[in-house]
């Protein structure tokens, strides 16, 4: 991503924050608004807080809804670092019980429960049906796969640079920072989550990364050589796209290897066969 200029004599660029500095110094702001949160907050200065794990708000995802979404959305960018620009974002909420995971791009988080991957996002690109049909009643369009030609995802935050392509004032832009939410109940057998960039998921589907990322950690259990790992096969498969990963991951032992239900197959053989068959056996 390049710095942008805003057009004056000044020729101050804009300051180059990406969506985790944003994320790290904005979305604590509101999960912390009113009452204890438990969650861990990673800092811009890479500073680990802890959070109070005594109290398990219940109405987090109300208020992801009606104060921080519609900040993201108003484009009042002055108090949040004048960021123009951001693809976009995973938004987690874990607790003892559930996984909550907000997503707006085409990023994606996808859950290793037993070594079976659960896609906890979709994909928002200009090829998805429904984001097609929701572009197009708000006057927008897909041209050659991008959306009003322009752009590969169909939600994001930011992108303000676009014309177009976000709401101002009462009208309501193609490019939406909406985000869409899915919740899971954890159990023991959930091992961890994925979380890549779209350049990740050209090379790999859900299911292969899950196995990719289990056999690595039944080999050496280091969530951050696995990270590299990935990347470089991601690199080794042909992307060509930007490559990010991280990785949740749930226990601090290694998965356990997968059980393979072997499929139990009813053999059976008509009597002309048995005869024929002892014939042969006779010689």
């Amino acid at each position: 991503m390049e710095d942008l200029d805003d057009g004056s004599t000044n020729k101050k660029p804009w300051p180059l924050l990406s969506r985790g500095d944003f994320l790290s110094t904005q979305m604590e702001n509101w999960v912390h608004k009113d009452s204890p949160f438990p969650l861990a907050v990673v800092a811009g200065s890479n500073r680990l807080e802890s959070i109070s794990e005594e109290t398990v708000a219940t109405d987090k995802k109300h208020d992801l809804l009606t104060n921080f979404i519609p900040t993201l959305r108003s484009g009042e960018w002055s108090d949040i670092g004048g960021r123009p620009y951001m693809e976009d974002t995973h938004i987690l909420f874990p607790s003892m019980v559930s996984l909550l995971v907000a997503n707006a791009g085409d990023s994606r988080a996808v859950l290793s429960r037993c070594g079976t991957a659960i896609e906890m996002s979709k994909d928002h690109r200009p090829c998805c049906m429904k984001e097609r049909r929701r572009i197009e009643s708000l006057g927008g369009f897909i041209d050659d796969g991008y959306l009003n030609g322009q752009l590969g995802v169909t939600r994001a935050l930011g992108n303000w640079h676009l014309e177009g392509m976000k709401e101002m004032g009462e009208r309501i832009g193609p490019l939406s920072a909406e985000p869409e939410l899915k919740m899971i109940t954890l159990t023991k057998e959930d091992e961890f989550l994925i979380i890549g960039s779209d350049g990740i998921w050209d090379v790999f589907t859900s299911q292969n990364a899950v196995d990719f990322t289990r056999r690595r950690l039944q080999e050496h259990n280091d969530v951050k050589l696995c990270c590299r790992e990935m990347v470089g096969e991601a690199i080794k498969r042909g992307a060509t796209d930007n490559l990010t990963v991280v990785l949740v991951s749930f226990h601090l032992e290694p998965p356990l290897p997968s059980i393979i239900q072997r499929a139990r197959f009813r053999r059976s053989i008509s009597a002309e066969g048995l005869q024929s068959l002892k014939c042969l056996l006779e010689g």
